[in-house]
């Protein structure tokens, strides 16, 4: 009898043990997937915020392009004056795009075969990083360059590629020593590729020779 009652004690005592053994391990589980949740929580609610903010951004961009159309297209200012640049710049609006192109021709800023800027200061990018600073400050710019088709002699580039992507690279430069963040400043050369005029006439090519500065509407 003695043996039944002791074998029963320890049984017990068993399942004492495995039963809190048991509640202890599930309560954690419970406290970790708690602790999990509200993480989850928490990353859902700042995916919303951002949501939220981008959609607001999105929704400010497209006002400010509309905008610029109806000065456009209704108040019949021309592009330049519209976005700010003001009258004697080549700009172009597109509003599909949501892009404004400030073209400048090549012989303001370079030499002929150079790609160092002529002068240590320019007014010209003075002026553009200005007003991009004023009236569209965060926005993504593309430097892009251009060239005519005449094959490069006498100079060190191997070609109007190489010649035009170093040009757009010193315009890109010259703006981030102004102020625009390297982070949102890009370079590109096309060479003689996109051509905006006839390069069978000399004054179809001094039109291609160029380089464009191309601010981004949308974040």
């Amino acid at each position: 009898m003695r043996s039944v009652v002791k074998r029963t004690v320890v049984l017990l005592a068993l399942i004492a043990v495995i039963t809190s053994s048991g509640c202890t391990n599930w309560k954690k589980k419970h406290e970790a997937l708690n602790v999990e949740n509200k993480n989850l929580e928490g990353l859902l609610e700042r995916e919303r915020a951002e949501k939220g903010q981008l959609a607001d951004q999105l929704a400010k961009d497209q006002q400010i392009i509309a905008d610029l159309q109806k000065q456009i297209s209704e108040k019949k200012k021309s592009p330049a004056e519209a976005t700010g640049f003001g009258e004697g710049y080549d700009v172009n609006f597109d509003a599909a795009a949501g892009t404004i192109t400030v073209t400048l021709p090549n012989a303001i800023l370079f030499d002929s075969g150079k790609a160092n800027l002529k002068n240590a200061t320019s007014k010209e990018l003075d002026h553009i990083y200005a007003v991009v600073k004023e009236k569209y400050p965060g926005r993504e710019i593309e430097v892009v360059g251009h060239t005519d088709t005449d094959p490069i002699t006498k100079s060190k580039w191997a070609d109007n590629l190489e010649l035009s992507a170093q040009r757009a690279l010193s315009v890109s430069r010259y703006l981030i020593q102004r102020g625009v963040s390297d982070s949102r400043i890009k370079s590109a050369g096309c060479g003689a590729a996109r051509p905006i005029a006839s390069n069978a006439t000399a004054a179809g090519k001094q039109k291609n020779r160029r380089v464009e500065i191309v601010v981004h509407m949308m974040k």
